[in-house]
Order: structure tokens, then C-alpha cells, then sequence
């Protein structure tokens, strides 16, 4: 058998009508007609001289809130763990779309026992949210906030909270503009020893994240915050540091560091790591989740001073959310003091 790509091929003519179509009625066998591209490249059905399709555009996320940098890395060491507390979470929705939140946790090491009752309304053509909460200290909140109404990304809101018992009342002013390169907040307390600001911007190029925050006491007249992050973002992966100040810190100042990775779908994994200045302490702790199905995971950590955590959490029905969570103190393994968690979630 000869090779149809050699260098030479013959041009014969034939004298029956050319044919322009394979895909003709008949009666008779059918035979099919293709186009063989005997370039360097090997054989392919495309023009020789058309060139490859050009790659996908990078995508780039939003910049997340300064609040959310590394919220990654966090949520490993922090989500499904619920050392010395038994907690109940309800969710449920009306058809008129108020949602209804009602929780109560349990704390086993000193039997107080916390609950509360949250109510959220979203008009969705105006932008609009309402909530209320009440809780068992006997505090009432309020809040109402407006979104993608005097400009894409803006969202202004305002909450109110206030103790019947005691008399206590606060006022908060929220305020978020966000797109494709910026995250910016400035939030004022209005305590009732003088209004505190907060401010953060947030910027993002090409995966890299840059960011500040600073909080001002309008009463004392002084800086109370001062901190800065830099990190870089993926799909998969998310790298960030930082340098905190808090004058209301015994601390000093508070170098650190997290980094988190999703190794596979079924598999992530966190590294936190922080220095204070002031006390000289150093944190360090490594973390992990792996899902075990679609309704199974487990985690654990474990940190420098040998707490390890440990967690399982079943879906057991649609709705229904069981976690189990254990801290165990690997230097006082003997001398007991562990701790023992569980959390039953609710939807509907």
C-alpha cells in the first residue's frame, strides 16, 4: 500500500461530473468523500495554513473585602468545628420569601445556654433588604441595606441595635463598592463614647492582591488600626501575609502568613502561621478537609502548642446537617480537659 503522504502525488482527471456533495439521495452504495492534509504536521481535516485557535482569556475574579483576605485558608481551620458547644440551626423560607433563622447554642463548660431568632425580606426590583434579630440577652437589631441601585457595586446600609433591659443603643453605617479591580468599605460605629471609622481598600492585578485597612477613634483623636496584606490568588491555590497593628493590643504588632491549596476536588488543605512582636508568640497550625462522598467529610488540625481537632460531618437527609467535632490536648493527654462539639443544621 503506498503512502498518501509522499511528496509526490500524481494529478489524474476523470471525465464523469465533479461532486460537490456526499450526502446525496440514492439508491446505490454511498461512498464517502474527505479531504486529506498531507502536511509536515500529519494528517487533519483543516487548511494547511490556518492557524491555531487562540487561548482562552484569563479570567480574573473580584477583589474580595479586606475582612475576607485569606477567609480560604480560615475557614479549614475554622468551619465544621464546635469545641464545648452543642448548637441548633433552623432555616426556613416562606413562599413570599422571608426567610426565618432560629439558632441556640449550648455551652458545656459553663451551661449558659444562647438563642436567637433572625427574620430576612429581599425586594429584589428595588435592591433592597430588610432583617431583624432578636436574641436571649434580650437585644433587638435591625437592619436595612441597598445594592446595585445608585451605581453597579455600591451597597449602603445601616444597622440599629438596642437592650430594653439595660438601655443600651448603638448605630452602625455601612458602606461597599466592589468591581473587577477594587474592593473598597468604610463602616462608622456610632458608639455612644464617639463615632470609630473603618476603612479598607483592596486592589487586584493579574491574580496578585494588595490591601489596607486603618481604624480611626473620632473621640481619642488617634489611629487605633494600621494593617496591610499582600497576596496572590487561583482557582486552587491562595497565598497571603500580613501586618496588623492594633493599639488596643498588647500585642504590638502581628506578622502573618496562610496558605491554602485544593490538592484535588475531594481534598484541600490550610497552613496559618503568625509572630507577635509585643509577646514575642509564634502560631503555627496545619489543616485539612477531605470529602469522603457528596455528603461526607472529615477535617482535622493540629497546631504548635498540640491541639488537634478533629471533625465529621454527614449530610443525613436533604436539610439535614450532623457535625461531630473533638479537640483533643496532646500535651495534657492524661490529665483530660479535651472537648467535644455537635451541631445539628436544619433546612427547609
Amino acid at each position: 500500500m503506498e503512502n498518501p503522504c509522499k511528496p509526490t502525488i500524481e494529478e489524474k482527471h476523470y471525465s464523469y461530473s465533479r461532486v460537490t456533495e456526499t450526502n446525496l439521495k440514492s439508491d446505490g452504495p454511498k461512498a464517502e468523500v474527505r479531504q486529506i492534509d498531507c502536511s509536515k504536521k500529519g494528517f487533519g481535516f483543516m487548511k494547511k495554513d490556518e492557524p491555531p485557535p487562540p487561548p482562552p482569556p484569563l479570567l480574573e475574579m473580584a477583589p474580595p473585602p479586606y475582612s475576607d483576605l485569606g477567609k480560604r485558608a480560615k475557614d479549614v481551620f475554622n468551619k465544621g468545628y464546635h469545641f464545648g458547644l452543642i448548637k441548633l440551626d433552623c432555616k426556613t423560607k416562606t413562599g413570599g420569601g422571608v426567610q426565618f433563622n432560629t439558632g441556640g447554642v449550648s455551652n458545656q463548660e459553663s451551661g449558659k445556654v444562647q438563642g436567637s431568632l433572625e427574620t430576612k425580606y429581599t425586594v429584589k426590583d428595588y435592591g433592597i433588604t430588610f432583617s431583624e434579630k432578636w436574641t436571649t440577652d434580650n437585644t433587638l437589631g435591625t437592619e436595612i441595606s441597598i445594592q446595585d441601585q445608585i451605581c453597579k457595586g455600591l451597597k449602603l446600609g445601616g444597622q440599629i441595635s438596642f437592650s430594653p433591659q439595660t438601655g443600651y443603643k448603638s448605630a452602625k453605617l455601612t458602606s461597599a463598592f466592589q468591581n473587577d479591580r477594587v474592593a473598597l468599605n468604610a463602616d462608622m460605629d456610632l458608639d455612644q463614647n464617639g463615632p470609630i471609622i473603618l476603612g479598607s481598600a483592596v486592589v487586584a492585578h493579574q491574580g496578585w492582591l494588595a490591601g489596607y485597612q486603618a481604624g480611626f477613634d473620632a473621640n481619642q483623636s488617634k489611629l487605633t488600626k494600621s494593617n496591610f496584606a499582600l497576596g496572590f490568588s487561583t482557582a486552587d491555590f491562595v497565598l497571603h501575609t500580613c501586618v496588623e497593628h492594633d493599639a488596643d493590643s498588647e500585642d504590638g504588632q502581628t506578622f502573618g502568613g496562610s496558605i491554602y491549596q485544593k490538592i484535588n476536588p475531594k481534598m484541600e488543605t490550610g497552613i496559618m502561621l503568625a509572630w507577635s512582636a509585643g509577646s514575642n508568640n509564634t502560631k503555627f497550625g496545619i489543616g485539612a478537609k477531605y470529602d469522603l462522598d457528596a455528603d461526607a467529610a472529615i477535617r482535622a488540625k493540629v497546631d504548635n502548642a498540640s491541639q488537634v481537632g478533629l471533625g465529621y460531618q454527614q449530610r443525613l437527609r436533604d436539610g439535614v446537617t450532623l457535625t461531630l467535632s473533638a479537640l483533643i490536648d496532646g500535651k495534657n493527654f492524661n490529665n483530660g480537659g479535651h472537648k467535644i462539639g455537635l451541631a445539628l443544621e436544619l433546612e427547609a
